[in-house]
């Protein structure tokens, strides 16, 4: 295995949209999310939109439907499986929740690729037959702590990257941490100077790291879309794989090398699931 754990947040980061608004736009109850929206936190909107879709006659086969036609670009399916194959432990740190998340990846193949995801929980209401959507920390009970002012009250995902990084599966690993969403600076800030950053470039995480840059200590490296995220997180990989063997660069600059050429440049054996 690598020394490598590569954390990705799910919306607009694996996805190309938010998983929530897909389900709200593509079930017809956009007017009513936005009428809500004012009036509660993200996390419990979601959970009440759950049982307005339900009380519409909308089934968990319907809303598992929209989320099978979720945008995800081939060349981030190519990227994990690359990053996988290469012995990267892959993780999921997102505020979307466990079942749109577990539907699409599903349907994708890539849910063996994950070793963890970390999300807000989600069930089905054994009575009702609606599903239920609960926060990742249960802020009725007590607020999280982080005392940034960015994170929702639901996650906070800079303390579930420390308890990932302190795992027993990822302790002393380096990181590489991917997303774009206002959420993901919190967790940009925790990283160590060893570790990378790559942000959605253009979206509210780049924006928020570009006011003060020297405010992180990991490497930024942004990215735009599916095809610059998967070359730009092998070229990482393939950095770390050379520097964890002592290796000296290749001929040519390995920032310039295309993503197959970063991983056939690797003296390792890919891992390859059926």
């Amino acid at each position: 295995m690598a020394g490598i754990v590569v954390v990705f947040d799910f919306d607009k980061t694996i996805i190309d949209v938010d998983s929530d608004n897909w389900v709200v736009d593509g079930l017809g109850a956009t007017e009513e999310f936005e009428r809500l929206l004012p009036t509660m936190p993200w996390n419990t909107l979601m959970d009440t939109m759950m049982g307005e879709l339900h009380a519409r006659g909308k089934s968990l086969a319907d809303v598992a439907g929209v989320l099978r036609s979720a945008p995800l670009d081939p060349r981030v399916v190519a990227a994990i499986k690359a990053c996988y194959g290469l012995g990267c432990d892959l993780r999921i740190l997102s505020d979307a929740n466990r079942f749109f998340i577990d539907t699409i990846l599903d349907h994708h193949g890539l849910t063996d690729y994950f070793s963890e995801i970390n999300t807000n929980p989600s069930a089905v209401d054994a009575a009702t037959g609606r599903l239920r959507i609960a926060p990742y920390h249960d802020f009725h009970a007590g607020p999280h702590g982080c005392g940034l002012g960015i994170c929702p009250p639901n996650m906070c995902k800079g303390q579930v990257l420390d308890r990932i990084r302190a795992s027993a599966g990822a302790a002393g690993k380096r990181v590489i941490y991917l997303g774009d969403g206002r959420g993901d600076y919190c967790p940009s800030l925790r990283l160590g100077r060893d570790d990378f950053m790559m942000p959605r470039r253009g979206f509210p995480v780049w924006e928020l790291i570009c006011e003060d840059p020297s405010l992180l200590q990991a490497e930024v490296h942004p990215w735009a879309d599916g095809a610059e995220m998967e070359e730009t997180l092998l070229r990482l990989v393939g950095r770390v794989l050379l520097e964890e063997r002592n290796l000296p660069p290749l001929d040519c600059k390995l920032e310039s090398l295309p993503a197959v050429a970063v991983q056939d440049g690797m003296p390792m054996t890919l891992r390859i699931k059926n």
